[in-house]
């Protein structure tokens, strides 16, 4: 009874110091694991665990004492083998410090395998006597210079998959340690808001370009309703000007802010219509000709050419007046 009073005391006096929380999974980590990570965070940072029925007790009290309603968002994830980690510093340092302490393991029957597993080709170092436990696993092999040889590689385990007895048998005969445990962030507290560890990898371009592509969608919506919003009124703005400026150039009605634009249309329209009448006089341009037809032929065109001069000359003033 004493040893759990000074626990509850040990956790609530840690929940009213520190206000991050790191919620730990500490499956398959040994105690000397544990007191390892303990020294390399110590003086910023502090490990509890604990029975999840000690903690679930100890926050709820906490939560009703100091009106704190927002602790009791913790008691959902004490779930399985977890514990906490306490810090008032930057949690992605926090984080990536008490992952970074991962010790290797051999395969156990029954854990649920965290990665793919290939046995690699090559010399077992087991002598001959092994060969019929790997023909029971329909492992092929050849015997070389005494000892067992794997000759092709093989997948052993699927991550997800469970470990059979003889896949760990096996792992453990050819002393291979697939599989590198340590404590896992799986949840994070932060001043009442719980979040996932992931978040802690966003850099300040991936919230940049996660708030544009919000704000697209807002503007897209907003302007398909024809709902005024703070994002959208500039572009429904823009749109009814563009609207206007239409009526004005395809009508003779103008006002203030599309004079302008009027008259670089104008102006447009006189150079294209100039540059039109070139590409015609180059096409009835002086070419080789033989025999009389060919040069009546170009007389005509030459008058031809000098009355769509006159035009153009017709044109253009009037245009002007």
């Amino acid at each position: 009874m004493e040893k759990k009073t000074r626990y509850h005391e040990k956790l609530c006096k840690l929940l009213s110091t520190y206000s991050k929380i790191l919620i730990i999974g500490a499956d398959n980590v040994g105690s000397f694991q544990l007191q390892t990570v303990r020294q390399a965070i110590r003086g910023h940072s502090v490990i509890l665990m604990g029975k999840n029925s000690m903690m679930r007790r100890s926050i709820k009290f906490h939560a009703e004492n100091t009106r704190n309603s927002a602790l009791l968002s913790l008691l959902p994830l004490l779930v399985g083998n977890v514990g906490f980690v306490f810090t008032n510093g930057d949690l992605k340092e926090v984080r990536d410090e008490v992952s970074r302490y991962k010790v290797g393991s051999y395969a156990r029957y029954g854990v649920i395998a965290p990665v793919d597993v290939v046995v690699p080709p090559g010399n077992t170092g087991l002598d001959p006597t092994h060969t019929s436990f790997f023909q029971v696993l329909n492992i092929p092999t050849k015997i070389n210079k005494g000892t067992v040889e794997i000759i092709t590689p093989l997948e052993l385990v699927k991550k997800g998959d469970k470990v059979g007895s003889s896949e760990a048998d096996l792992l453990s005969r050819l002393k291979i340690k697939p599989f590198s445990y340590g404590l896992i962030v799986k949840s994070i507290y932060d001043n009442g808001s719980i979040f996932q560890p992931e978040v802690l990898d966003l850099t300040d371009d991936d919230i940049v370009s996660k708030f544009a592509a919000g704000l697209s969608n807002v503007v897209s919506l907003s302007v398909a309703l024809s709902y005024p919003t703070l994002a959208a009124v500039p572009h429904m703005f823009t749109n009814a000007y563009k609207n206007v400026l239409s009526v004005a150039l395809a009508t003779e009605y103008s006002f203030p802010l599309a004079e302008q634009v009027t008259e670089w249309t104008n102006r447009i329209d006189t150079e294209s219509l100039s540059s039109q009448a070139d590409q015609d006089q180059s096409k009835f341009a002086d070419t080789s000709t033989c025999g009389s037809d060919a040069e009546s032929k170009e007389e005509k065109e030459e008058e031809a050419a000098e009355d769509s001069d006159d035009d153009y000359v017709i044109i253009t003033w009037l245009d002007l007046i």
